[in-house]
């Protein structure tokens, strides 16, 4: 292997009666789970439950933090404040970090959903208010966000480590922005496209934008979203093809060592 790179997924985003994915199968072919909080999915049995896969899984546990956006699944934006984004950061990542610590584990890092993430990517107060939220909770937590956006910039500026991310299955602007989903071609359907995008980014490469360019990416993780149809399949074909390319697939390294019975959702590494 000559490098490696994270593998997440958004997860944990089945609610009440209604279930979204299928997390057991795709843990088995990613090294971090991002568990929705219950803002825009997720309830309290949902989240423990999905800690607990994690762990058996030895994923790395993470909170995916929201506007408050249930009937829209987070993804419509809002109009927020710094403050309220501050606290809405804060009490999800709070809730996650409860049922991870009552499990004996703690989180690696938190990375915001859908129109929060966008939003934060582009917008420098937003991005700082989820930082300072972030860093004032747990300055070891790693902040994910959108390669080379306000939120990672925001994120180093309170002292956090960061983590870019880049998208397998996303097609991506000439700004570097990820096309509105509101675009009928937003999502690369397609596995073996999708496949392909994630090694070009995870090699080096980039990827191709929506108007054709290329479009320079360093990412330290690669997302696999949880509510595809066939999202155990694609994290499977995504993990072979990296595995294939010389590239191994492991959870970041923690910012401070977690404590002995802790460490299992640290140890997902490619042998």
């Amino acid at each position: 292997m000559n490098h490696s790179i994270d593998l997440n997924c958004d997860m944990g985003e089945s609610f009440g009666a209604w279930t979204m994915g299928d997390d057991a199968a795709v843990l088995a072919h990613v090294s971090s789970a991002n568990i929705a909080c219950g803002l825009h999915a997720g309830d309290p049995d949902t989240m423990r439950r999905t800690v607990d896969l994690a762990l058996r899984a030895g994923v790395a546990i993470g909170a995916h933090v929201s506007l408050p956006d249930l009937q829209g699944f987070g993804r419509r934006e809002m109009k927020i404040s710094a403050d309220e984004t501050y606290a809405l950061t804060l009490y999800q990542v709070g809730a996650l970090a409860g049922f991870a610590r009552a499990a004996g584990a703690r989180l690696t890092h938190v990375k915001p959903h859908g129109a929060l993430y966008n939003m934060a990517a582009r917008d420098a107060a937003l991005a700082d208010a989820i930082a300072q939220a972030v860093h004032r909770f747990d300055a070891s937590l790693r902040l994910v966000g959108l390669a080379a956006s306000e939120l990672p910039r925001a994120g180093e500026r309170a002292g956090l480590a960061v983590a870019h991310e880049a998208f397998a299955d996303r097609r991506y602007e000439n700004d570097g922005a990820l096309t509105p989903r509101r675009e009928h071609d937003a999502v690369i359907e397609d596995i073996d496209d999708a496949v392909a995008q994630a090694l070009a980014i995870a090699r080096g490469d980039g990827a191709t934008t929506r108007q054709g360019r290329r479009l320079a990416l360093h990412a330290d993780t690669l997302c696999v979203h949880g509510d595809r149809a066939n999202a155990a399949e694609f994290a499977r074909r995504l993990r072979d093809g990296l595995r294939a390319a010389g590239i191994a697939v492991a959870a970041l390294p923690p910012r401070m060592s977690a404590r002995p019975d802790e460490t299992p959702s640290q140890r997902n590494t490619e042998q």
